[in-house]
């Protein structure tokens, strides 16, 4: 697939989000869209997963394509299982995949519950599972780790690399810097509305300067693991570590802070994500 002379504004007369941006997608390739919030790489994927039609330039050669939107929208008039099976029957694929990939991601269970009924948690376990429907030959991930526990966080990175290794090409933004570091094939960053190459140094000067927030707690209730982007650990003291990327730390503080009495934040401390990779090591 290949996107050339890429412009997009969302108005006649309007600030030019992409310029001229030029991108060859080829299969088997793990691809990272780097940039500030606001830069436009979210607006890149969604013209890489069509949903977006550019102002100018041509995209040439569109492959079958799944794509995980930056905001899933919850509050559908299915139940999980029913949307699943509503994208299989669109897609000519067999419903039975649906219920594997709920299986795999740990939502078997929520295949009955209405989608409003869903925590943001779980609506992006379905959001996951719907751009998973008839392994698509090119699938576009914008943050879909966000939201996710831990197991399904390490379960995403390992289809990743199964689409890769299977030929497809992934094309993913993600807030945490580090997120399948050894296995992207290719960096870009999103900057003044046009796409550059993001060499290594780039890479590794991500990683050192991305903050993480930790949050240590007490009273944990069952809406914690809902929260966004976090890393929950829990002590047999009763003292519960939440990591964060900085950029998050703000709505999860806001979040805890809304649960009520019977949880207290004990502590707030800030690291890179480089020194934490270190002390795992």
């Amino acid at each position: 697939m290949l996107l050339e002379g890429i412009g997009k504004r969302y108005r006649v007369g309007g600030p030019w989000v992409l310029r001229d941006v030029r991108l060859e997608l080829r299969p088997g390739r793990v691809v990272r869209i780097h940039g500030h919030n606001g830069s436009g790489k979210s607006t890149l994927l969604r013209v890489i997963a069509g949903i977006a039609e550019p102002s100018r330039g041509r995209v040439n050669g569109r492959p079958s394509t799944g794509y995980v939107p930056e905001r899933f929208p919850p509050a559908l008039p299915f139940t999980a299982g029913q949307y699943l099976r509503h994208h299989a029957r669109m897609r000519g694929v067999a419903a039975s995949q649906g219920t594997r990939w709920l299986e795999r991601f740990g939502a078997a269970q929520f295949a009955g519950t209405a989608m409003k009924e869903l925590s943001k948690g779980t609506s992006q376990k379905i959001a996951v599972a719907q751009a998973l429907l008839g392994d698509p030959e090119l699938l576009v991930l914008d943050e879909a780790w966000t939201g996710l526990d831990v197991a399904a966080r390490d379960e995403l990175a390992e289809v990743v690399r199964e689409r890769a290794g299977d030929g497809a090409c992934v094309v993913f933004v993600d807030h945490d810097p580090a997120r399948l570091g050894d296995g992207t094939d290719e960096r870009w960053v999103v900057r003044d509305g046009a796409l550059h190459a993001a060499d290594e140094e780039f890479a590794r000067d991500a990683v050192a300067k991305s903050q993480l927030i930790t949050i240590e707690v007490t009273g944990i209730p069952t809406e914690l693991s809902l929260l966004p982007g976090a890393e929950i650990t829990s002590g047999g003291d009763g003292l519960h570590r939440i990591v964060v990327d900085a950029a998050l730390s703000d709505e999860v503080l806001r979040r805890l802070l809304a649960l009520g009495p019977e949880l207290h934040i004990v502590a707030v401390s800030q690291s890179s994500a480089q020194i934490r990779a270190k002390e795992a090591s």
